[in-house]
């Protein structure tokens, strides 16, 4: 028979032909084989856990699982045809189990947390629990498709919850009002600190509107006080004369006075020393008089002066700290531009040197690597003859080519000199032989040279070197 499962189902067949199970949407079920229809919508489980913090205090945590196979592995919805495809979804069967997993799970994790933990940690309490538990739902193929974990509840006779959202709550409220008294702190620091400067600018401009009206004023007092001094001066030299004049007219109405009255000498004297006496007192007061209008005056003048010069020595000193401050703020700006330079230079240098450095760096790595290639050259080399390095060093030579260098230069050397030697004997074979037994006496020195250059000894058939005591 064939059988097609619907959008949300699986066929799960056993029997002949099969060696264990076999998922499929649509199929051939053949005689001898059995299938069953694996429904694979998810389901939602509702429990409300009693579990225990680290200090021995209960608390109910209600949660709502929606829980169903998972779809996308083949090994898990194996795992789930296996175990739980015998069982109906809503049965107690699967409904114990999974809240036998998510119990003891919750447990075990808030038997480690304090309640101060778990209540201010919520979030992260929930994400551990469905962490775990979906961990032990693997086993069983289940896939958490939703959590919903509520908000943590007390058991009667333990209200921890309710006295720590109290608390929370009051010191919430607390920091509120702190806030609030803060705000309303800045708010009038703020106020009066716009109010103050408005009067300080106020105040500014007032001190330059009476330091401008003071110069109005002191130029117009100094015109003033000039013009008075003037018409004084002219009205003293005025009075001195009239005085003078008084005087002379005095002396002559007392000569002739004198000479016509000789009688009356002494009255006329005494009435003169008298009124002489009065005329030096009332000049005197009167000179006292002019005295103090012209220190009032002068004063009056040394006070304009005085406080004009004060006004514009606060001015000058109020340009110069404006000028200051420019150039300050100036040199400011060229310091902080300097300091950028020199760093940008600075970071100049160091990617220059970390450049360098690193051209070094690969540069000593290839010779070393070059190093590491000759060595294994060498030992290769070295092996290969057996572990002489008289052979290593004959080969290297003649590879190299030292030999027909040699040549080359002592060709070089005799060059054009073309020697001819002739050997001429007539004692018969004796003389011969003797020319031929000192050509063999002229080898052991040649090949002392050779071996004293190059290092090579001649070949066992040659001869040797002689020693130092040959």
């Amino acid at each position: 028979m064939y059988k097609v499962a619907n959008a949300s189902e699986y066929l799960v067949i056993t029997g002949v032909g099969i060696e264990d199970i076999k998922l499929a949407k649509k199929a051939w079920v053949l005689p001898g084989q059995s299938y069953t229809v694996l429904d694979l919508s998810p389901v939602n489980y509702t429990f409300e856990v009693q579990a225990m913090s680290a200090e021995k205090l209960p608390f109910l945590l209600p949660a709502v699982f929606t829980i169903g196979p998972r779809i996308e592995d083949h090994e898990s919805l194996v795992k789930y045809a296996k175990l739980l495809s015998s069982h109906d979804k809503l049965s107690s069967h699967v409904n114990e189990l999974v809240q036998g997993v998510i119990e003891g799970e919750t447990r075990v994790l808030a038997a480690s947390m304090t309640m101060e933990e778990i209540f201010k940690g919520t979030k992260q309490f929930k994400q551990e629990v469905f962490e775990k538990v979906q961990l032990e739902l693997n086993q069983f193929g289940l896939l958490i498709y939703n959590a919903n974990v509520k908000q943590l509840v007390d058991v009667p006779g333990h209200e921890y919850f309710s006295y720590l959202g109290q608390k929370t709550q009051m010191e919430a409220a607390n920091q509120a009002k702190v806030d609030v008294a803060e705000a309303k702190m800045k708010g009038e620091v703020g106020a009066k600190m716009r109010e103050g400067q408005t009067l300080q600018n106020a105040a500014r401009i007032d001190a330059e509107t009476k330091i401008i009206a003071t110069q109005r004023i002191g130029e117009g007092t100094k015109e003033e006080i000039k013009v008075k001094s003037q018409v004084k001066i002219f009205e003293n030299e005025r009075e001195a004369e009239i005085a003078e004049a008084n005087s002379e007219l005095a002396k002559k109405k007392a000569l002739w006075a004198k000479a016509a009255q000789v009688a009356e000498v002494e009255a006329a004297k005494a009435v003169a020393l008298r009124e002489a006496e009065l005329q030096g007192e009332v000049e005197r007061m009167n000179a006292l008089t002019r005295t103090e209008k012209l220190k009032a005056e002068f004063l009056t003048k040394a006070s304009v002066d005085y406080e004009t010069k004060v006004q514009e020595a606060n001015w000058e000193l109020y340009k110069k700290q404006k000028a200051a401050e420019a150039i300050l703020f100036e040199k400011e700006k060229e310091a902080e531009a300097q300091k950028a330079l020199s760093e940008a230079a600075f970071y100049s240098r160091q990617q220059a040197a970390e450049a360098e450095l690193y051209a070094k760096r690969k540069e000593a790595e290839g010779l070393v690597a070059l190093a590491q290639a000759q060595g294994t050259y060498l030992r290769t080399l070295l092996g290969a003859l057996g572990g002489s390095y008289a052979n290593l060093r004959d080969y290297l030579m003649i590879n190299d080519g030292v030999f027909q260098q040699i040549a080359k230069i002592n060709a070089d050397a005799i060059r054009g000199l073309e020697p001819k030697i002739s050997i001429w004997s007539n004692s018969g074979g004796d003389g011969g032989i003797k020319d031929v037994a000192n050509v063999y006496k002229m080898l052991p020195p040649l090949f002392k040279t050779v071996h004293e250059q190059t290092g090579m000894l001649p070949p066992a058939w040659m001869g040797t070197l002689p020693d130092k005591t040959s």
